[in-house]
């Protein structure tokens, strides 16, 4: 159900749905704006002290069902957030978590700072992880619990990835089943039979060549560390820009398309989307 208010005197937004929204509790008209369920004359807002006008347009959406809030200077993209998760789309370059001996911004860091206020911190814990040069959908869980939900639930979960490959693989579509194990300091993964090896399997078919790169779409069964990007390199098809399992370029070539999986509260089916950078496309060339 969606509640629709006309702005009579000029206010911030907070203290107008404060007084429009009575019964509500503060906390859960903050967890609206929070999650992009606030409207103003069309487009969703988090900004609490967001100065309104006479004639103003302000809709409350539904819990569940917000919309991808403009973002600020320096902000994530939010692609869906309600009380149990948050949802973005990472930027290539940019840590997914804080990392061991490097100070560097992180996304969990800049979302929890983009999504908190002076009163109200926002908790945040990764459901998993993209390496810092891939770009996508990036899940967060509001709680530890529903954390370990996920992960309890996450083998069921689709996971699909665009990447550009050197060459042009022969088989146009095809299954990668090859064991990957970690070296000690966990910087490059390595393919094959080992004692410390886990079971690895990546599904690919060919979109689109050109004459010497292709663009593939990738789902893993499996989410092991460069899964993706070692088996490809383990395939002769290294993925373009990858200066760890092949050649530099201006970024590289993976990005996180889609990933569907159950909520892990209501269990409703949910698919969240991010379409690839101007940047990763003209690596095709």
């Amino acid at each position: 159900m969606t509640d629709k208010f006309r702005v009579n005197k000029a206010s911030k937004l907070l203290g107008f749905l404060n007084y429009r929204l009575k019964g509500w509790s503060k906390n859960n008209i903050k967890q609206r704006l929070q999650t992009g369920c606030v409207v103003v004359n069309g487009e969703a807002t988090a900004q609490h002290d967001l100065m309104l006008a006479v004639d103003d347009q302000v809709e409350v959406l539904a819990k569940g069902s917000g919309r991808l809030i403009s973002r600020g200077a320096g902000q994530l993209e939010i692609l869906f957030a309600d009380e149990d998760i948050v949802v973005i789309n990472k930027p290539a370059g940019l840590l997914s978590v804080a990392s061991a001996g490097e100070n560097k911004k992180h996304a969990l860091e800049m979302l929890r700072q983009q999504l908190s206020t002076k009163r109200n911190k926002v908790k945040l814990w990764p459901a998993h992880r993209l390496d810092r040069e891939t770009s996508g959908v990036l899940l967060f869980a509001t709680s530890k619990q529903v954390r370990e939900r996920i992960s309890a639930a996450w083998a069921k979960s689709q996971k699909t990835y665009l990447a550009i490959v050197e060459g042009i693989p022969q088989e146009q579509q095809a299954t990668i089943d090859q064991p990957l194990r970690s070296d000690a300091k966990g910087f490059r993964t390595h393919v094959g039979e080992h004692p410390d090896a886990k079971r690895a399997v990546t599904h690919y078919k060919t979109v689109r060549t050109t004459k010497d790169r292709a663009l593939l779409e990738v789902n893993i069964e499996t989410g092991r560390q460069h899964q993706i990007r070692a088996h490809m390199k383990w395939l002769k098809h290294p993925i373009v820009g990858d200066k760890r399992y092949g050649r530099t370029d201006i970024r590289l070539g993976l990005h996180a398309l889609r990933l569907e999986l159950a909520h892990p509260t209501s269990g409703q089916h949910l698919s969240f989307e991010s379409a690839p950078p101007t940047e990763f496309e003209q690596l095709l060339g």
